[in-house]
């Protein structure tokens, strides 16, 4: 699903204040995934690649709930 599409949806299916944080808790997701698998599991190098502190990345691994597992070789 593309972004624009999950955006539209979310006008639709989250309840009214809740639209913003579900759409940037999602971006962030697909843009960690996206370092993530470019540096094979590498956090310090995802970090570096998003302009990221490596315990900014971390924590977010962590809230946003990232299973590091599927990008290790």
């Amino acid at each position: 699903m593309d972004i624009n599409h999950k955006i539209e949806s979310s006008f639709i299916n989250l309840e009214k204040g809740k639209i913003y944080k579900t759409i940037i808790s999602d971006t962030e997701k697909i843009l960690i995934e996206k370092a993530l698998r470019k540096t094979h599991g590498n956090q310090i190098l995802a970090a570096r690649i998003l302009g990221l502190n490596r315990n900014t990345i971390r924590s977010k691994i962590k809230k946003l709930s990232i299973d590091m597992e599927s990008f290790k070789e």
